[in-house]
C-alpha cells in the first residue's frame, strides 16, 4: 500500500525474511544458548527490547508484566524513558535490568539518570543516540522535555563518569560505530527506533560490516522487527551477541497479562535452540554467517 512505502519495519522485515539457512546435522549437538554478558552468564541471548511508559501506551500493570515474564526467565530487561519510581518498581523483580536514558538537553539529567541506576544496581545503561530530532529535522520534544543531539566528547565523559557500562543504542552506520569505541561505549545496539527515518538500513544487513570494524569485547544487540527465535538466530550468525524481542512482548501482555511474556520468551528459545542444532551453531561461539544466504 502507498502509505507503507518506506516504512523501515517492513523494509526490515523483509530482508528478514529474504535470509535463508542452511541446515548442518552431521557433527552437531544438542545446543547451549548460554551467554556471558557485563561478567554475568544469562541462559539465552534473547532479551527485552527497551519498552517505554507501558502501563500509559497500553493498559495499567504491562510494564510490571513485562518485569515479571523476564525474571521468571532470566531474561535481561530492557526499559526506556520512565519517572524513576518505574524504574525502581521494575528492577525490584529482579531480573537484570538494563535501563535506556534519552539524550535530553539538560546532560545533567543524563548524569542524574545514571547516578539512579547505579544505586539501582542496574547491569548497564544505555543512551538513545538516534532520538534527537523530530520529524522536521528539527529539535525533539519528548512528553515536553527538549532532547539534544550528542557529540563524541560528551558520550566520551559520560563513559568515564560512571562504573556501569554505557551502551549506544539507535547505532545503523560503521562511523558512528567507529565513534562509539572512540568514546568508550561498551555496548551498541543496531537499531532503527521503530521507523524513526525512512528507508532505513535493516540492522541485520550492516551487521557484518559493523562486526569487523569493532573488537571482540564490545558486545554488539541489534532490535528491530525480531519476532522469532529463528529472527534471532539469523541476527546471532551474522554477527549479534544478543538481541532484543518488542512489540511482540506488547501484544503478549495484552492476551495473556499473567504468563504471557514468560510463555512467549521460552516459546522463543526453544525455536532458537532448533535453529541451532539443525545448523551445528550449537554455541554461542560457534555461530557460523556462511549458513545464512540471501533468497
Amino acid at each position: 500500500m502507498a502509505e507503507n512505502v518506506g516504512n523501515s519495519n517492513r523494509i526490515t522485515r523483509d530482508y528478514l525474511d529474504s535470509l535463508l539457512i542452511e541446515t548442518r546435522y552431521i557433527n552437531s549437538a544438542f545446543p547451549d544458548q548460554a551467554v556471558s554478558l557485563y561478567g554475568q552468564k544469562f541462559p539465552s541471548p534473547i532479551m527485552t527490547a527497551a519498552l517505554s511508559h507501558l502501563d500509559q501506551f497500553m493498559m495499567e500493570g504491562a510494564a510490571k508484566a513485562l518485569a515479571k515474564g523476564a525474571t521468571e526467565t532470566g531474561t535481561i530487561l530492557w526499559y526506556g524513558m520512565a519517572e524513576d519510581a518505574e524504574i525502581e518498581a521494575l528492577a525490584s523483580y529482579g531480573a537484570p535490568m538494563i535501563e535506556i536514558v534519552k539524550p535530553y538537553q539538560d546532560r545533567e539529567e543524563i548524569y542524574r539518570k545514571i547516578r539512579h541506576a547505579e544505586g539501582l544496581g542496574l547491569l548497564a545503561v544505555g543512551i538513545d543516540i538516534d532520538h534527537p530530532f523530530a520529524d522536521n529535522g528539527q529539535q525533539d520534544m519528548v512528553h515536553g522535555i527538549p532532547m539534544y543531539p550528542m557529540t563524541t566528547d560528551e558520550i566520551r565523559d559520560i563513559c568515564a563518569a560512571t562504573k556501569l557500562p554505557v551502551i549506544l543504542k539507535g547505532v545503523l552506520s560503521a562511523q558512528d560505530a567507529k565513534e562509539a569505541v572512540k568514546a568508550g561505549a561498551q555496548g551498541i545496539v543496531l537499531s532503527h527506533h521503530n521507523n524513526r527515518i525512512e528507508y532505513a538500513l535493516p540492522p541485520l544487513k550492516i551487521l557484518p560490516e559493523i562486526k569487523q570494524l569493532l573488537p571482540a569485547s564490545i558486545p554488539i544487540f541489534v532490535d528491530g522487527e525480531i519476532r522469532t527465535g529463528m529472527d534471532v538466530f539469523k541476527a546471532l550468525a551474522l554477527g549479534a551477541n544478543a538481541v532484543c524481542i518488542g512489540r511482540p512482548l506488547m501484544t503478549a501482555i495484552k492476551n495473556d497479562p499473567e504468563n504471557g511474556v514468560r510463555d512467549y520468551l521460552l516459546k522463543a528459545r526453544d525455536q532458537l535452540a532448533k535453529a541451532m542444532a539443525y545448523t551445528g551453531c550449537v554455541t554461542l561461539d560457534r555461530m557460523d554467517p556462511s549458513v545464512i544466504h540471501q533468497g
